[in-house]
């Protein structure tokens, strides 16, 4: 096949010119807005930012599960096997499997590629997510199709069955082949934060393993002047050897005027709180997702309105909407190479996102309308 035979992943080298103090997520703080996906940043992001990583790892679970109908009853207890038991990737099973993933890739590159493996009959057995660091989009020359290349080192050669390989974009620009990640806009507001986190990092660093100054000030007369070098080694191989006792208790004694002061004691460390949390609140908002559901809770009371949840089961209804032709093109593949000529019907599972009580209370104030109007 054409994706599958070809499914080897280029290996990238991570930068080695960085500074000593910057995060190790650098390729965040070189960002440069491009009209092509960036893998290796939003990878990094979501690596550096758990916040990130949360989100979209939620919104793939809240999108929600589905069943496939079909008019025909042989044909849907093939479809209901192939569902459940169909190889992807070699090492998991299930359609669903193969959907999480092609919707992660979705989410995080913009651009997601899959393909469906036939044996020599043409019939679908198995599912493969194709990598995208070896894939290549081109307009075909008819100005409308689009082709799809798989690099193998600097061979660049053209799938040789295009029928079988699965596309999608996410909010593509006009005439672009290739979509925009959900995480457009993110890198900017996450190389703040990972600086800031760095900072703090660094300032509890020196904070929790405490530096001394010792300093001994001679008196005035020629005798404390002429010993003062000497003194000064001795009260300093003391004091090390007082820090290095480790657990046991030792005490410090010194003749003379020796002051020791705890360095860096008297600066301010800065407060994080706010600059950190206007940061997530962008990069929050930029999920769609209420703050709570990734474990921020910047309000005691705070709850999933009715608003917010109306909002949100738009926004994955707009998502089932770009994942159900995938998953219909995979099911009528099956169907014809099984040589069945019915239609499938793709079924979501409904979006629950309020709670029972909530629920229940409006299935009764429903109940009671609809007995008012009867004039019970």
């Amino acid at each position: 096949m054409g994706l599958f035979k070809n499914r080897k992943v280029s290996r990238v080298s991570a930068p080695v010119t960085q500074n000593k103090n910057r995060h190790p997520f650098g390729i965040i703080d070189g960002y440069v807005p491009l009209g092509v996906p960036q893998m290796r940043l939003y990878q990094a992001l979501r690596e550096a930012v758990p916040v990130i990583d949360a989100a979209i790892f939620k919104i793939v679970r809240l999108t929600g599960g589905f069943k496939v109908e079909c008019t025909d009853s042989a044909a849907q207890a093939a479809i209901d096997e192939f569902i459940e038991s169909v190889p992807v990737g070699g090492n998991r099973q299930g359609i669903s499997a193969f959907i999480s993933t092609y919707f992660e890739q979705l989410l995080t590159c913009g651009t997601a590629i899959g393909e469906i493996v036939t044996d020599t009959d043409g019939v679908p057995r198995a599912l493969f997510n194709s990598p995208l660091e070896n894939i290549e989009l081109k307009r075909n020359k008819n100005g409308f199709d689009v082709d799809i290349f798989v690099r193998n080192g600097a061979e660049l050669r053209r799938v040789t069955r295009p029928e079988m390989c699965l596309l999608s974009v996410l909010n593509p620009e006009p005439g672009a082949l290739t979509g925009n990640s959900m995480l457009k806009g993110l890198p900017f507001v996450s190389s703040i934060l990972l600086k800031i986190f760095e900072s703090i990092g660094a300032n509890w660093e020196r904070v929790g393993n405490l530096r001394f100054a010792v300093t001994y000030n001679p008196k005035n007369d020629a005798m404390d002047r002429a010993y003062a070098k000497d003194r000064a080694l001795q009260v300093a191989k003391e004091w090390g050897e007082a820090m290095q006792s480790g657990s046991e208790i030792r005490d410090f004694v010194a003749v003379g005027d020796v002051q020791i002061k705890v360095i860096g004691a008297d600066n301010q460390i800065l407060d994080s709180e706010v600059p950190v949390r206007q940061m997530l609140e962008q990069i929050v908002a930029k999920t769609g997702l209420p703050p709570f559901m990734l474990g921020l809770s910047w309000s005691s009371t705070e709850r999933m309105s009715s608003q917010q949840a109306d909002v949100l089961t738009s926004e994955l209804e707009a998502y089932r909407q770009l994942l159900t032709p995938v998953i219909r093109k995979i099911c009528m593949t099956f169907l014809r190479g099984n040589g069945y000529h019915c239609g499938v019907k793709i079924i979501w599972d409904d979006i629950t996102l309020q709670d029972e009580v909530e629920q229940s209370r409006a299935l009764l104030y429903r109940a009671q309308a609809e007995k008012i109007k009867r004039g019970e």
